[in-house]
């Protein structure tokens, strides 16, 4: 690199240069300098000041549980979360199945925009300050798009996902690789290292505001490997860390009634929960 140090020729020469002015002209150039070096100095300033009092997002009050939102998975049907709604809805929760354009197929973000206008709609109706969101398969990945750049995380007071390639799946991967005009948008961001996946991945998993857990069964064959689904700074739950001969597969995640179970537990209280093998007894019955 070439040294940007001024040598005594070079500042030689800036001194005849000034010395050749007219003294008015001399007080000018020396003012407009002046002037530069303040504007520098300020906006350095105000940069280093912007930096330093950037605030946190608050967390989201965790004793007050607004409406829960359910967000479908690819393919955008509402079937199976309509049974784990209804079961919320008995428990005395308001819970609503958005709606995802593309029938789930097209691009997550715009998924994330849906839910957003799905969560403003359900904080005006209700008059709550959270909302729930309970996110299956891929719309787990819409659910954490929204939190992190839809400003969902100053909105949620939990996020539960379940069964979420949350870090891509070889399913997904293989129909990009072989079949890509029968892989959608949607699918191919699925796919492990898509640059979506490799955003949301790329900082902090969890974002600070709402408390999340991961739920997914270890024989899942459609998220695949069903590690996929653990998040950093989560409350990670394999189904089969709860009950051990648990057989759910990722169809029937939102159908399962020990699914149902787990996340109702995950969602009532003033905190998530680290559920183990001790609970499976009382989550079963």
């Amino acid at each position: 690199m070439r040294d940007q140090r001024v040598g005594p020729e070079f500042k030689g020469t800036l001194d005849g240069v000034f010395a050749s002015l007219a003294p008015a002209r001399r007080r000018l150039v020396f003012g407009v300098l002046a002037l530069v070096l303040i504007g520098v100095v300020v906006a350095a300033a105000a940069i280093a000041g912007s930096r330093s009092t950037s605030d946190p997002v608050a967390s989201v009050d965790q004793s007050v549980p607004g409406p829960v939102l359910l967000v479908p998975g690819y393919g955008g049907s509402t079937d199976a979360l309509d049974v784990l709604a209804a079961g919320l809805r008995a428990g005395g929760r308001d819970a609503t199945v958005v709606a995802l354009p593309d029938g789930g197929t097209g691009d997550l973000t715009v998924q994330a925009g849906t839910l957003a206008g799905a969560a403003d709609d359900a904080l005006t109706r209700t008059g709550a300050t959270s909302v729930d969101v309970v996110g299956y398969s891929a719309g787990g990945v819409v659910a954490r798009i929204w939190a992190a750049d839809r400003g969902g995380a100053e909105q949620a007071r939990r996020i539960v996902t379940l069964g979420s390639p949350h870090h891509g799946t070889q399913v997904a991967g293989l129909a990009a690789d072989l079949a890509p005009d029968q892989c959608p948008t949607a699918c191919q961001q699925l796919a492990p290292g898509s640059s979506v996946l490799a955003a949301l991945n790329s900082d902090d998993e969890t974002p600070a505001g709402p408390q999340w857990v991961s739920i997914w069964t270890e024989v899942d064959q459609v998220v695949t490997p069903p590690t996929t689904a653990g998040l950093d700074g989560a409350v990670n739950i394999p189904v089969q860390s709860v009950c051990a001969d648990s057989t759910v597969d990722h169809g029937n995640l939102p159908r399962d009634p020990l699914i149902a179970a787990i996340v109702s537990a995950e969602l009532d209280g003033n905190s998530t929960r680290q559920l183990g093998a001790g609970d499976c007894n009382s989550l079963s019955s």
